[in-house]
């Protein structure tokens, strides 16, 4: 094997070495660096030292860095260009991890030494962010067994390995069935009402196959434009019916009894560690703390929420009434909500989108990002990049290197659908030097044609913007530990900046800054730009409805693992109080439902709703005190530069001066 993986990398930054790396790399790499770790920590249980701070908290969350980055590394390339390689190498390196840290949570010598530092902390003078990491190491042992008999360790691990590979094996199900399904049309009338940028790519994707016509996928800049424009009512059923059985059709890619095994084993760990559920287990370490105060919160914004809904979805059905359809169903939604937004806003994504183009968005995100905080990018082309599409940029503040930045923006085969970001390599200060992140973002806008360049539409900005607010938090990272920097927050807090940078997408003020037609030049008219910003609430209520059907399924799953039979039964009585449109008896959103099945957001899908109070209020803050104010986005910077050093409550009345309000949510959604 080459040692390209686990010797220091030789390139600019240190970054990834993709163009070196071959599959058959990964696994040896593993095996090697897991090692590696290992020998780590026996250094620290065999120091013969008194315990204290720093030979065994401190040791220990410097541990194992190179193991981590090549973690990334491998499951980045499996999520963003996988193939059938990569993901067998994938199912046998998930159980090697799980063991791994399995056996670094039960190891009673390192463990003992943990409980003797922890029980004397008041010795060492500790700082706020040495406080935290202290406490989260000793909480993070016992969460993951370290009080356990030598019998319920065992059985612990078992679990965890099989969770590991189950969920893993649920997405590579869900992204199969995706990729599985193509829709050939060679008759354009079919298509009627599809812009002709969105034929343009159908066209391109046929080309791409050798054939004639259009291909229509299950992709989102596929599936979505059809849904939203196409004029022939069958063909938006066939393709919604596509959409909504994947994975759940009874064929080679089904989740079902995956699902099953996934909600037994985690209730099984929850049991075994104490909690009544796993809901309980995972909620104990976040800002929310238990799961009544979660279904509380669903529910109050359910009841608020609901009229809302309930009259949007009203006037959506008397306009599909005056073209004869007397039983409107989940698939005629986005058809007539488009049609209703051209109507009230006299406004299209398709109008829309010849003013967002890629380049020109991804400017005005770098540009927020200077303004607020005083990022500069600048495009690389030494660094190593996993493909083509792939670009690079080095942020610097000041002049000073603060990031490397890559960005991967376009759908293909063997890229899940969605957007994410993720970090190659976490910030962190060790031996007084301050060792910079590797931050990466990844979408599936469509990809420019001979004639066009890749137009968003809004959504799709707004998603960029989202992405970069991860970004952002890894970026501006600055704290002692990589287990305490950028993302590594509350999970219920990771959501703030995200959502907290998709609001300057609404404010006339910036949007004059960048929405410019890709041929003329020409700035978006100040009536379609005014009309953006009273958009912003359309659909409020059947969105909101739509993400608390999420949030509560996910809390049904795990409060109520007993109950679960028959997966699709079970869905839609968790969501019965959130289904606005009749339910197909052939579909199911929980065998694709790959955030809390696949994901990290198992107990956790309230967190997107939680974090829009928190983004409502702390944008609220900004535009009371001007959008662009120093000071504020300063405090800001702050907040997103401490990671998880502090309780995330408390970094937020820092920055904000108060809790955060849920009024400030119900009055930007519902006035």
């Amino acid at each position: 094997m080459s040692d390209i993986l686990t010797a220091t990398f030789n390139t600019p930054f240190q970054s990834a070495p993709f163009e070196q790396i071959k599959t058959e790399d990964y696994l040896p790499a593993f095996e090697a660096l897991i090692l590696k770790a290992e020998q780590e920590i026996d250094n620290i249980v065999n120091n013969t030292a008194t315990p204290d701070f720093k030979n065994v908290i401190e040791a220990l969350a410097y541990a194992g860095q190179e193991l981590e980055v090549l973690s990334n590394i491998f499951f980045n390339i499996n999520s963003a260009e996988t193939n059938d390689e990569i993901q067998k190498i994938a199912q046998d390196v998930s159980p090697l991890l799980s063991a791994h840290a399995s056996k670094i949570a039960q190891n009673i010598p390192l463990f003992e030494k943990i409980k003797t530092v922890y029980g004397q902390q008041s010795a060492y003078n500790l700082n706020e962010e040495q406080k935290t990491l202290l406490h989260d190491t000793y909480k993070g042992f016992e969460r993951s067994g370290a009080l356990l008999n030598e019998t319920d360790k065992k059985k612990l691990e078992d679990i965890n390995k099989e969770l590991s590979l189950k969920s893993l094996q649920f997405g590579q199900n869900a992204l199969a069935a995706t990729n599985a399904y193509t829709k050939h049309i060679t008759d354009k009338a079919l298509l009627s009402g599809i812009p002709d940028a969105i034929l343009a790519q159908y066209e391109e994707e046929a080309k791409e196959r050798g054939l004639e016509g259009w291909i229509v996928t299950l992709q989102y800049p596929s599936f979505v434009p059809l849904m939203t424009y196409a004029d022939n009512r069958e063909l938006r059923r066939e393709i919604a019916l596509a959409g909504g059985k994947r994975s759940f059709d009874g064929g080679d890619y089904d989740n079902q009894e995956l699902i099953r095994e996934i909600i037994a084993l985690r209730d099984q760990k929850a049991t075994l560690l104490g909690y009544k559920n796993y809901a309980d287990y995972v909620l104990e370490e976040r800002m929310a703390k238990t799961p009544e105060k979660v279904n509380d919160f669903l529910q109050e914004l359910l009841v608020k929420a609901t009229p809302y809904a309930t009259k949007e979805i009203a006037t959506l059905k008397e306009m599909a009434t005056k073209d004869g359809i007397s039983d409107m169903q989940s698939y005629d939604h986005a058809y007539y909500a488009e049609k209703l937004r051209k109507e009230k806003f006299d406004l299209s994504d398709e109008e829309l989108k010849p003013y967002f183009p890629l380049e020109q968005v991804q400017e005005a995100v770098f540009g927020l990002a200077k303004t607020l905080f005083g990022l500069e990018f600048e495009a690389l082309q030494d660094i190593q990049k996993y493909h083509p599409d792939v670009k690079t940029y080095k942020i610097t503040e000041n002049g000073n290197y603060k990031a490397l930045l890559y960005v991967d923006y376009h759908p293909r085969k063997g890229k899940r659908s969605g957007a994410w970001m993720t970090s190659y390599k976490n910030q962190y200060i060790k031996d007084g030097e301050n060792h910079r992140p590797h931050i990466s973002v990844v979408c599936n806008f469509s990809k420019p044609t001979a004639e066009l360049p890749s137009l968003l539409s809004f959504q799709e900005v707004t998603t960029l913007f989202h992405e970069f607010g991860h970004a952002l938090h890894g970026v501006l990272a600055d704290t002692q530990y990589p287990g305490l920097s950028g993302t590594s927050v509350k999970w219920d807090f990771v959501e703030l900046p995200s959502q907290f940078l998709e609001n300057f997408c609404y404010e006339p003020e910036f949007l004059k800054t960048f929405a410019r037609h890709y041929k003329t030049g020409e700035v978006l008219p100040d009536e379609k730009i005014a009309r953006i910003a009273e958009s912003k609430n359309f659909m409020e209520g059947y969105q909101t409805l739509r993400q608390l059907g999420f949030g509560i399924l996910d809390m049904a799953y795990h409060t109520r693992a007993a109950a679960l039979k028959d997966i699709k039964s079970f869905e839609t009585e968790a969501t019965a109080a959130t289904s606005l449109y009749p339910l197909n008896p052939e579909t199911a959103a929980s065998p694709s439902f790959s955030h809390i099945f696949g994901g990290g957001y198992a107990a956790g899908y309230y967190s997107y709703k939680w974090a829009e109070v928190l983004d409502a209020d702390a944008f609220r803050y900004f535009k009371e005190n001007g959008l662009f104010n120093p000071e504020v986005a300063a405090k800001y910077k702050v907040l997103l530069s401490s990671g998880g050093t502090k309780d995330p409550m408390e970094l937020f009345k820092a920055f904000r001066g108060s809790e955060p309000k849920v009024e400030s949510l119900l009055k930007r959604a519902f006035g």
